[in-house]
Order: structure tokens, then sequence, then C-alpha cells
């Protein structure tokens, strides 16, 4: 498979996983304290937000590359 169609479907899934799940969320930091007998640990989250105008520019560029130019020769 081409690297130009493998780019192109990846931009799709990720448009489509863009527009389902609307953000992610991801560990920025852990940290852990020692209080004598207790280890404490807690973990940071942040979650980024996915625009809707991002999800459906990757879907649309991503059909583009997958349908609008015919290879070299054909």
């Amino acid at each position: 498979m081409a690297p130009l169609r493998i780019a192109a479907i990846v931009l799709i899934v990720g448009g489509v996983l863009g527009l389902a799940y609307g953000s992610f969320t991801y560990v920025s930091g852990v940290h852990t304290t020692d209080l004598g007998v207790v280890d404490a640990t807690w973990k940071e989250h942040e979650t980024v937000n996915v625009p809707v105008w991002a999800g459906v520019a990757a879907i649309a560029v991503g059909v583009v590359m997958l349908f609008g130019r015919k290879p070299a020769g054909a």
C-alpha cells in the first residue's frame, strides 16, 4: 500500500475519532511522596478538546488525498 494512501486513511480515521469522542485525556505528570509508613502517589490529568472543524478538515483532506488524485501512468 502506498504511503499516500496510508496517510489518507490515518487522517480519515483520526477525523472520525475526533468527531466521535470530542476530547482525550492524558497523564501529564506523576507525583509521589513518602510520609513515613505511607506512600502517596497521584497523577495530573490534562484534557484536550478536539474542535469539530479539525475533525471535519482531517476527513476532507484524507478523502481528497485518497480519491482526488489519479496515480501517474494510470
